[in-house]
């Protein structure tokens, strides 16, 4: 008998994105039905454009940040039942027409979590940004023991045994905490893998700010060597 499909959802964490995200979810929903728009304490109209283009719409009163949004996307998932959820960005980044080649990557590997790589391909990539996911993905492999070319990409799947409990919005608030959830699923032993993805820029303008959130970065990836430390130690 075959087994019933994994039910899956897709996490989409947006701030300002009122111009990009209905033309993201409309897209999306060609590809999974459920689609869930984090609105992180957007002053437009962010959370208006997601639910009109078919988006189940969780809304933060404040901006708190990406870890936050995520976090709360996944508490949403874990109480609603999924067994995958799949996080993209909101900005047009990340091409829709990938989800099933994370889907494909998961029925074939069983990996808990798989990232999305744009190495493979970075002639579209700008190359301060190649050198910077090249540094920080290189860092993180070392310290995580486990080869992950593209950390800082924030298109991913993971299943329901991996959703993250906490660490988004306890500690790192900010977008070093999608390299702290890797971190941290490392820690538990978790075999990370990656899926080949398109390289996508457009216009758009990054949210991240590269003197703080660098700093931010180093700061998460001090303490996560002094947590392992102590891990090893027990």
């Amino acid at each position: 008998m075959a087994k019933p499909p994994l039910k899956t959802c897709v996490l989409i964490p947006a701030y300002n994105e009122a111009k990009r995200v209905g033309a993201v979810v409309r897209e999306v929903l060609d590809y999974c039905p459920d689609v869930v728009v984090i609105d992180d304490g957007s002053p437009d109209d962010t959370d208006r454009a997601a639910a009109e283009a078919g988006a189940t719409v969780l809304e933060h009163v404040h901006n708190q940040g990406k870890g936050a949004a995520l976090q709360t996307g996944f508490d949403y998932a874990r109480a609603n039942g999924y067994d995958l959820a799949i996080t993209m960005d909101a900005d047009g980044q990340h091409a829709p027409s990938d989800i099933p080649a994370f889907l494909q990557a998961y029925e074939r590997t069983h990996s808990p979590v798989l990232v999305g790589n744009r190495m493979g391909n970075v002639g579209d990539m700008p190359w301060n940004r190649r050198l910077v996911n090249r540094f920080m993905s290189d860092l993180l492999s070392r310290v995580m023991g486990q080869y992950v070319p593209d950390s800082q990409c924030g298109f991913r799947l993971y299943h329901r045994s991996a959703f993250p409990e906490g660490p988004c919005d306890a500690h790192s608030q900010r977008f070093a905490a999608e390299s702290e959830i890797l971190l941290r699923l490392s820690l538990q032993g978790r075999k990370i893998g990656a899926v080949a993805i398109q390289t996508i820029y457009g216009d758009e303008k990054s949210k991240v700010n590269p003197f703080f959130d660098t700093i931010r970065f180093f700061r998460m990836l001090h303490r996560f060597r002094r947590i392992k430390k102590e891990h090893l130690a027990r």
